[in-house]
């Protein structure tokens, strides 16, 4: 069983500066359905690592290995340098091993999903506050200040009243960014985050994305917005059937792959 250790670099502390996050060997198992296999993966500090692949690839599932939504079956994570402990689960997986870290670990890692997962009952500014001040302990004056800003800079200020069911889509996606920000985390995780969305609501929330990749914020974004990726991302990683088929610029890999499944997938994508 392998538990989840510290990289080489962590030890010195260089990896927290050098690496945000590094998933080594990355496995995950449903049952009988392998769905990573062996996914190792690391975002430098300012990367935008792009993630792609066909549907079932792993994709979504390795995000949330990431942020111990799912637990792994086997591998190895670091965070910041800091690595997760893991324990058996008796069972051939992982469980963590100490819940507190878990906690501590998610306050570095803002996640956004594919289907904005606000707090219905809660305002937008309400929804933005929630996390700082009953995870984080931060005064309710200051965290109310930090989301009026974010909403501010996601162009949803003038709805900061308004419940999530009178919004559309794409703001209630930018306001989940907005929300994902609050916590100030070293890495921000995008798990499909314009998939619900329809075509003409899209824009508006790579939109913000861009300017976030603009200010040298890490980020790991799965995304089914290849060109969008081909701008954006520093690195592209394609995942096939739980597999690093291929990964690189995304220069090299949209406009010379040399893997022949990634040739294929971009074909059908066009």
């Amino acid at each position: 069983m392998s538990a989840i250790s510290s990289p080489p670099e962590a030890a010195s502390g260089a990896g927290s500066a050098a690496h945000p996050v590094r998933v080594t060997d990355l496995y995950k198992s449903f049952g009988q359905l392998d769905v990573l296999k062996g996914v190792s993966l690391t975002a430098a500090r300012g990367d935008v690592v792009a993630v792609i692949g066909g549907s079932g690839s792993g994709k979504s599932t390795l995000l949330r290995c990431i942020n111990l939504l799912e637990n792994p079956t086997r591998g190895e994570i670091a965070i910041d340098g800091e690595p997760l402990r893991m324990k058996s689960d008796g069972h051939g997986g992982l469980l963590p091993a100490d819940r507190r870290q878990v906690q501590r670990i998610r306050t570095r890692l803002g996640m956004v999903f594919q289907s904005f997962n606000l707090w219905q009952h809660l305002t937008l500014i309400q929804n933005v506050v929630e996390v700082p001040i009953h995870v984080l302990k931060t005064p309710r004056d200051e965290a109310r200040a930090v989301a009026e800003a974010l909403l501010k800079r996601v162009g949803l200020f003038d709805k900061r009243d308004t419940y999530p069911a009178f919004l559309s889509g794409g703001q209630q996606q930018r306001a989940a960014i907005a929300r994902a920000l609050a916590i100030q985390p070293e890495v921000m995780l995008f798990d499909e985050p314009t998939s619900a969305l329809d075509p003409e609501l899209v824009g508006e929330v790579l939109a913000v994305i861009r300017d976030l990749a603009a200010e040298g914020r890490t980020m790991i974004l799965v995304t089914h917005e290849m060109t969008f990726a081909r701008e954006v991302a520093s690195r592209v990683v394609f995942l096939h059937a739980g597999m690093v088929e291929e990964e690189g610029p995304p220069e090299d890999l949209f406009g010379s792959p040399k893997s022949e499944r990634l040739q294929r997938f971009i074909r059908s994508i066009h």
